[in-house]
């Protein structure tokens, strides 16, 4: 399947937002992807809250219908005196607006394609529109919709408010290029407690185009100090990590290694994905760098891409999942499902897992406009709560980041939170070895001791500039 994404121009949601006021929209239902049938349209819209549709025509018109109730097909007139009808055309310098006729009901709330009388959605399951002014709402045809009555696009949209900035920050964070250096050094200066492990290996998982890949470009670039595109980052329907992939990172070009090690997956879909046999092979250590995974079923142990004799360095220390801030929502339940699968195994094993949530600037205007807004943004907060409670992850390990995507120049706010949230990892690894010291201390003949018993790398003999 296709990803979704608005047809609507900067502009055209400029003047929608307009009649809407100080709100988010998520995208719930494309036609173009999904179909043109009521029976498509309830199953992604219903019991969604505020809703705004947006039909488009090749006349050039972008018009439909905002209503504050639920879909439920109840069958019934609802009456909703928030609802109104609204078309925007390059023509205009504003977009019209038509409040309901005094008296009459919004909108039926039948099975059929939404119906407000004055206009009829998805007309018999076409993608067409039934006109009738005067019914429910006043308007001339001509500047609603131009006489064009065939869908060149339907989307429908939940309106969700967004509330003022919060009078107080929920976390605490130091916007200076100080803090920033003192993080950068902080996490080159990390050493796993245990003797045989040089480098954190940490695992992201999530659902597809989530921005898993597009998370290590950044913490790469970051580290850089330039941009950088190493792993395959994308806006495809299908996962574009096909590969189990394995990254290490270097402070400046040919400067020092970074203790970190990020692994790729493929992203998890509805229907097929990464496997969760594969997911605890990898785990495991089971798995090598670019195995390519197989929609037939997991690896099999005498398979190449298996390996058979792994040690604690090739073990997953830290899990972190990567949720797209603007779908937390909208996420399927199938998708929950897996993520809370995928969580109850993970925990078994006892391996320590964080979820970021990208994309922050994307699903909160207050935080586009500055991003050291992301702790006082109370949609962000609220975004955070609901992921929370749907995957039984403590607040604490919810962590708001924004990958680079359009920039070509690195920004300090960018790679303070980028290296937050590499730090809390390199904080949740250091959990897993010790439990893993715990388990095997008392144990004469165990490959493990603490890592101050021996020489290691020292990272932070590289000069200065290359971690600038």
């Amino acid at each position: 399947m296709a990803a979704m994404k608005s047809a609507l121009s900067k502009d055209q949601e400029k003047q929608l937002l307009s009649l809407l006021g100080r709100v988010k929209l998520h995208l719930l239902h494309k036609a173009s992807i999904h179909g043109f049938t009521a029976d498509v349209f309830h199953r992604h819209c219903d019991s969604q809250g505020p809703t705004v549709i947006v039909a488009y025509n090749a006349a050039g018109f972008i018009y439909g219908a905002y209503t504050s109730k639920d879909y439920t097909q109840g069958g019934n007139g609802v009456n909703d005196e928030k609802t109104f009808l609204y078309s925007i055309s390059a023509e205009r310098n504003k977009p019209l607006r038509v409040a309901a006729i005094s008296g009459q009901c919004a909108f039926t709330d039948g099975g059929t394609g939404p119906n407000y009388g004055a206009l009829v959605f998805l007309h018999d399951n076409k993608p067409e529109v039934q006109s009738n002014p005067g019914t429910g709402f006043n308007f001339q045809a001509a500047d609603m919709h131009g006489n064009d009555l065939t869908l060149t696009e339907f989307e429908v949209y939940r309106v969700e408010d967004l509330e003022d900035l919060l009078p107080k920050a929920w976390r605490n964070i130091e916007w200076t290029a100080e803090k920033k250096q003192q993080l950068m050094k902080a996490i080159l200066n990390y050493k796993p407690d245990i003797k045989t492990v040089h480098q954190a290996r940490v695992l992201l998982v999530g659902p597809i185009g989530a921005g898993k890949s597009s998370f290590f470009n950044s913490i790469n670039s970051a580290f850089r100090g330039n941009m950088t595109s190493q792993a395959i980052a994308g806006t495809a329907g299908a996962s574009v990590t096909t590969q189990f992939r394995t990254y290490t990172i270097k402070a400046g070009k040919g400067g020092c290694v970074v203790p970190l090690i990020l692994c790729d997956t493929m992203g998890l879909e509805e229907n097929g994905g990464l496997d969760i046999e594969d997911l605890v092979n990898i785990y495991k250590g089971h798995i090598k760098d670019r195995y390519q995974f197989s929609t037939s079923g997991p690896i099999l142990t005498d398979a190449p891409g298996y390996k058979k004799h792994v040690t604690l360095s090739d073990r997953i220390h830290c899990v972190v999942y990567v949720v797209d801030t603007c779908k937390v929502s909208i996420l399927s339940q199938k998708v929950l499902e897996k993520l809370c699968a995928i969580r109850r195994k993970t925990n078994q094993l006892g391996i320590p897992q964080l979820l970021l949530m990208t994309k922050v600037d994307e699903a909160c205007p207050l935080v586009a406009e500055d991003l050291k807004n992301v702790y006082r943004s109370f949609y962000i907060q609220k975004k955070a709560r609901e992921l929370s409670e749907s995957l039984g992850i403590p607040l604490s390990c919810i962590l708001p980041v924004k990958n680079y995507s359009e920039e070509l120049d690195l920004d300090q706010d960018t790679d303070t939170l980028l290296f937050g949230a590499v730090q809390q990892m390199l904080n949740f690894a250091d959990s897993f070895f010790e439990n893993q010291a715990e388990i095997q201390e008392g144990n004469d003949q165990m490959e493990l001791y603490r890592s101050s018993d021996i020489s290691r790398p020292d990272y932070r003999e590289q000069k200065e500039h290359q971690i600038i």
